[in-house]
């Protein structure tokens, strides 16, 4: 995209149309809003396609609470162009494609510096502000000249949006936008999770609880690693045969265990229990079982799945005792400016499998549908349009 086309609205105010969130749980409303301009340390940038992630729709039904914000612009999963910059922004420039991710790399901080970990000293303790660096400050305006509140640092349900740099990854132009969308949330949370929380190694047995779009990730990653067996458990007999392309080489349905725990199915299938498992619904019972289904003195459990309700966790400390461990990921363990581009090559170079995640593509004005068709389990990931292709 020209920067031409984009000096005509720089440093002005812009009038767009976004999905709001007036009320929890009731539809969307495509309205017309008007973005600000970015302050230092941001960038505007236009969103070209969005995707819908439970997480989304967790937030979506929250109806009391400090999370209970109205009206709101969700949405964190999208690429889009770099419209225009703030003062005191390098790296980016009008015409770079980005991706906006939800979790922070301010690039300075001890723990950014540090391979140990990717979590950020300097922002990521806090998510309850509208902007980064600017606490409650909304760039988003309704009609009525009322303030719109942010998601996540990302709100992508709109056709313009301000995302602070320590949010943004610049990405190449080579991928397809559509499945460069899948690499700012739920695809990197799994793959990450298999290669740098878990460091799947070849010939390991893996175990994955919920065959979502993360579940699914986490396949792709132990399989891209060279699992020898990855068992799939889901209630969906439908996530089965999807979770072929994924790797999968067995697959347990709870429901049809009869008597036996899923950790004792898991233990026969395996002569002991799997290397890794991987917790992606976000239930503390369903944790207990994968953490369970792991080999004793080795056996490893990553929890990815978000509680409704932040349930505690019962563990038996003989089973810690035994040399079993666990441990939670945000953002799969990712860098996200380091790591992006190292998954987007794999992709260019036919070895990361984004393709089979998407299942319905839609134009934004049908976002609502969107909702439906992830509610009723009938769609992975939907790519919203913000321009009609």
């Amino acid at each position: 995209m020209e920067k031409t086309s984009f000096s005509i609205n720089e440093g002005k105010p812009i009038r767009c149309k976004a999905a709001v969130c007036r009320k929890a749980g009731e539809a969307l409303v495509i309205e017309e809003i008007q973005v600000d301009p970015p302050q230092a340390y941001e960038v505007r940038i236009k969103i070209l396609c969005t995707s819908l992630c439970h997480t989304d729709v967790t937030f979506w039904k929250i109806d009391s609470g400090p999370l209970a914000r109205f009206p709101r612009i969700l949405g964190h999963e999208a690429v889009g162009v770099v419209e225009s910059i703030g003062e005191n922004v390098e790296g980016f420039k009008q015409g770079d494609v980005v991706l906006p991710v939800f979790h922070p790399q301010c690039e300075e901080c001890k723990d950014c510096k540090s391979s140990k970990s990717n979590w950020c000293a300097r922002f990521a303790d806090e998510f309850f502000s509208n902007t980064r660096r600017y606490g409650m400050a909304s760039r988003f305006k309704d009609s009525s000249g009322e303030d719109i509140h942010h998601f996540l640092f990302v709100s992508s349900f709109t056709e313009y949006t301000v995302v602070d740099i320590a949010h943004l990854v610049k990405i190449s132009h080579d991928i397809p936008v559509d499945k460069a969308c899948l690499l700012s949330c739920g695809v990197s949370t799994g793959v990450g999770a298999a290669w740098k929380v878990a460091d799947v190694e070849e010939g390991s047995t893996v175990a994955i609880f919920g065959l979502g779009a993360v579940g699914l990730a986490v396949a792709e990653g132990a399989r891209l690693r060279g699992a020898a067996k990855i068992i799939g458990i889901d209630l969906n007999p439908d996530k089965f045969e999807l979770g072929k392309k994924f790797g999968f080489t067995d697959f347990v349905n709870p429901t049809l265990c009869g008597e036996k725990k899923i950790s004792e199915v898991i233990k026969e299938m395996t002569g002991g229990g799997v290397d890794y498992s991987f917790e992606c619904v976000g239930l503390a019972s369903l944790l207990s079982e994968a953490f369970i289904s792991t080999r004793t003195g080795s056996g490893k459990t990553i929890m990815l799945g978000m509680g409704k309700h932040a349930a505690p966790i019962s563990l038996a400390s003989f089973d810690l005792l035994k040399g079993r461990s666990i441990c939670g990921s945000m953002f799969g363990g990712l860098k996200s400016k380091l790591d992006i581009p190292i998954l987007v090559d794999h992709y260019l170079k036919k070895e990361l499998n984004l393709d089979s995640f998407i299942t319905h593509e839609l134009d934004f004005e049908e976002i609502n549908k969107a909702f439906d068709l992830l509610e009723e389990g009938r769609s992975l990931r939907c790519i919203l349009w913000m321009d009609k292709q």
